[in-house]
């Protein structure tokens, strides 16, 4: 199982923990089975929580500051953990009562909380010391070359793309199975990559504004060019192991 699947496993892996809850004869099948899933999502404690960083909050500066950091962390992908939890928690009550409006009501929720926790922790992993982030020989290297035809190719026309967001969202770097090439693509908002594009994330820059602001004020491009003096790719030529195995 990839890194991405694992983590996407803890958020929206299907599971019959929580179809003692649903009322069937009141709830169409479709909409059970994703409740079911949903509800079943937690981990074992039973509560989504706030991931470690795998470095210290002043590890990536000068590129991004610790004040960034520590405000991004632990305020606002705290409270996409936070408001998780407690939409999973009125979608329970919802099932319980076999309310299909309220159900339907919560999705939108679940999709955008969710999809902050998943982005931030994946978008974590992808950064690290700036003296530390080289792209070595070896596949990762290899399929940009081919999909792209360079590095700096990959990069002028991921930048370009992320600076492009309109209003929030992210930038990635996907790997596309079926093609067995890298794409770029752009997600609105907190919306995941996989699940709405099928692509797997490899590489993902968050151009909202509170990944930045306090740094390079409303400058994106500046940040963006600073993010790519800050990517881990041993973590992303190892997501790219996971997901072509």
């Amino acid at each position: 199982m990839n890194t991405t699947s694992k983590i996407i496993n803890k958020v929206l892996a299907p599971s019959l923990q929580a179809a003692v809850h649903l009322r069937s004869s009141n709830i169409k099948t479709d909409l059970a089975k994703s409740s079911a899933a949903l509800l079943s999502s937690a981990p074992s404690g039973g509560k989504h929580t706030l991931p470690d960083l795998p470095y210290d909050y002043a590890t990536l500066e000068p590129n991004i500051s610790a004040e960034t950091m520590t405000i991004h962390h632990t305020k606002h992908h705290n409270t996409y953990v936070t408001n998780l939890n407690a939409a999973l928690e009125k979608l329970d009550g919802a099932v319980s009562a076999g309310d299909v409006s309220a159900i339907i009501a919560m999705q939108g929720a679940i999709k955008f909380n969710g999809g902050g926790h998943l982005n931030h922790t994946l978008f974590w992993e992808n950064m690290c010391d700036p003296s530390s982030s080289e792209i070595k020989d070896g596949a990762l290297s290899d399929l940009i070359t081919s999909s792209f035809g360079s590095y700096e190719a990959m990069k002028n026309s991921m930048a370009p793309a992320a600076v492009g967001v309109q209003g929030s969202g992210w930038a990635w770097l996907g790997y596309n199975k079926k093609s067995d090439r890298l794409e770029i693509a752009t997600c609105p908002n907190q919306d995941p990559l996989e699940a709405t594009t099928g692509l797997v994330p490899i590489v993902g820059i968050d151009v909202w504004e509170h990944a930045y602001y306090v740094d390079y004020r409303n400058v994106r491009p500046d940040y963006v060019n600073a993010f790519f003096e800050i990517v881990n790719w041993d973590v992303a030529e190892q997501r790219l192991k996971d997901a072509s195995a």
